[in-house]
């Protein structure tokens, strides 16, 4: 046993992990609670214990978490309201740290931070509300894939269970040797002993302690893009599978917005949706437009590919810590199947805070505007768990990890967003100007990244579309040209311009409402696949070339400008997302007014 770590006042923390054992003379007593000041509850503990263990609290068995130990004493935050708790009560440590169930129910469900099932959506609104009673749980169909005798390892598959997306009963982690009794082909309950390997049994539902990365073989590069069906995104800021994004915006930007079109046009197979502090009405929202939206890769709804953790404001702030914990286990769990998962947290700001009313409570010194000095290494270590690998059974999956931060006043330099913006490869900066512009997505082509640009320029190239990098760096550059010129303009107005530069202000202006700018109630043009988003780039950058061509041989700008662009600006939203000819006869059109405009 290692020597414990003292904590602030002088309490003896102990590592994560370890156990520390109560004085001798103290064994035999009974728990009990010693001190309830709001969530903090004191208790007697003379049995050992360790950080992040277990406990249940009084005759209501409202759990908690071990947070500090003091010899025979030790500080318990409780995940749910304590009132009515007093000192006397019974207190029970359970022996074991936060650990939740992973099983194929989970997907379409709705659970809160500790992976606890909500009854509805109503009960967002409502503090800890959960269903009461056994929840039903559904049977899976079931096909063994290995025979009794057979020799397995950790990671393997076992069988494969039907759902909306390939399931897999899996070997667990730490157990390897013989087969002994698989079941026939049927249809199971998550909690049904399907196998016995080596003497232990196996069914389709794991148990897993949430802030324990689950293990994999190796991990891979990540050089496969995940498309979100967003042109901003993908056009000029790609994200890799198993990746990580950071959105950060100031209120009204239209984050929630963004990742709600993510979560419901990406080409992940599994979403899993953290609602870490947000209001219950919007997280009410995002439930009820999943329930209703039709799953374009499977015909059924999107719904039952998403799994749903809605930790909002007004529930408990110990459960809101473990949400995001709690995300990244479930995404492991699907993506150790095999699968290509996202995490969306929205958001980590609000984890953040919870972070911070903890330390406070716990008495910890203050670090920058009040956080603990531990902050940039917890969200170091929640964006780690993010990854393209290979798994145990020697599959490949990816967990892609976006995380929405909230600075306050829109303050990019407050604590959270910049240690965020070291740790991830991707920054899809939200910018209040567009936003109020009613530009959306309000992504900044300025201030955002992404560093995964390269690799995937490459796997582009390997896919047939060789021009992509190309495309990508001339709207980047026209983008940047234009803003540079709109500074002028507003000093001298256009027409004291020469040609060229009153072209890149016009080709600005054409990029931006013809093929980044985006509409997410259009149903023509929410989801804009890789192929319409290339037909779309390709039509303006043939327009502004041939407007240059025009200057060049000394068309006037007033000329070039006069030109009516309107079916080249309405092309995203006239074609459908599957239309690239309508985008083509759209560019036809304008390139003819162009020619009659120098004749």
């Amino acid at each position: 046993m290692g020597a414990a770590v003292t904590a602030p006042g002088g309490r003896a923390r102990a590592r994560p992990g370890e156990r520390t054992s109560a004085p001798a003379a103290g064994r035999g007593v009974r728990p009990r609670v010693l001190r309830v000041a709001g969530p903090l509850v004191e208790i007697t503990c003379p049995a050992a214990v360790a950080m992040h263990d277990l406990v249940v609290l009084g005759e209501a068995r409202l759990p908690g978490e071990v947070v500090a130990i003091d010899g025979d004493t030790a500080t318990v935050q409780a995940y749910e309201y304590t009132g009515g708790l007093a000192p006397g009560h019974a207190a029970e440590p359970l022996g074991l740290p936060l650990t939740v169930r992973l099983a194929p129910d989970l997907l379409g469900g709705v659970f809160d931070g500790l992976l606890r099932p909500l009854a509805d959506a109503g009960d967002l609104l409502t503090v800890g509300g959960r269903e009461s009673g056994e929840r039903h749980r559904p049977a899976w169909p079931f096909t063994p894939r290995v025979a009794a005798g057979a020799l397995v390892g950790p990671g393997d598959v076992a069988g494969e269970i039907v759902a909306r997306v390939p399931l897999r009963l899996l070997v667990p982690a730490d157990l390897s040797g013989e087969v002994t009794r698989i079941v026939p082909a049927g249809v199971y309950s998550p909690d049904a002993v399907l196998a016995e390997v080596g003497g232990r049994e196996v069914r389709m539902e794991q148990a897993w302690p949430v802030r324990r990365p689950r293990p994999v073989a190796r991990r891979l590069p990540a050089d496969v893009p995940l498309t979100t069906g967003q042109r901003a995104v993908d056009l000029l800021f790609p994200v890799a599978r198993g990746s990580t994004v950071a959105v950060p915006g100031g209120f009204g930007t239209g984050k929630t917005m963004l990742l709600q079109q993510i979560a419901k046009w990406c080409d992940a197979d599994v979403i899993v949706y953290v609602g870490c502090g947000e209001r219950g009405n919007e997280m009410a929202d995002v439930i009820g437009e999943l329930a209703e939206l039709t799953d374009p890769r499977t015909g059924g709804r999107l719904a039952d590919r998403t799994v749903t953790i809605a930790n909002t404001s007004n529930m408990p702030m110990m459960a809101r810590e473990a949400s995001v914990h709690t995300g990244a286990t479930v995404a492991e769990y699907f993506r150790d199947m095999g699968l290509d998962v996202v995490l969306i947290a929205d958001s980590t700001s609000r984890w953040a805070e919870a972070l911070r009313e903890f330390a406070s409570r716990m008495g910890e010194l203050p670090a920058e505007e009040g956080y603990p000095a531990g902050l940039a290494s917890q969200l170091a270590a929640f964006y780690e768990r993010a990854a393209a690998v290979r798994t145990l059974g020697g599959g490949t999956g990816s967990v892609t990890v976006i995380g929405a931060v909230s600075p306050p006043g829109g303050d990019r330099t407050e604590p959270v967003t910049a240690h965020t913006e070291r740790f991830v490869r991707c920054l899809w900066s939200l910018d209040r100007d567009l936003a109020y512009a009613r530009h959306y997505p309000a992504v900044s082509w300025s201030e955002s990244f992404s560093r995964d640009a390269p690799a995937l320029a490459a796997a582009h190239a390997r896919a047939g579309d060789s021009e992509w990098a190309g495309r990508r760096g001339r709207v980047a550059r026209q983008l940047a040209e234009a803003d540079r010129l709109a500074d002028l303009v507003e000093l001298v107005g256009i027409t004291a311009l020469p040609p060229h530069e009153r072209i890149s202000v016009l080709a600005g202006r054409l990029l931006r409402e013809a093929a980044v700018q985006q509409s997410a109630l259009s149903p023509a043009d929410a989801y804009s696949p890789p192929e319409k988003t290339a037909a779309l780039v390709g039509a303006v950058l043939s327009v502004i070339d041939r407007c240059l061509e025009l200057v060049d041989s000394g068309t006037p700008a007033d000329a070039v400008e006069a030109v009516d662009f309107t079916p080249l600006l309405r092309a995203r939203e006239t074609a459908g997302p599957a239309e690239t000819a309508s985008v083509t006869a759209a560019r036809d059109t304008v390139l003819s007014r162009l020619k009659e405009a120098a004749a």
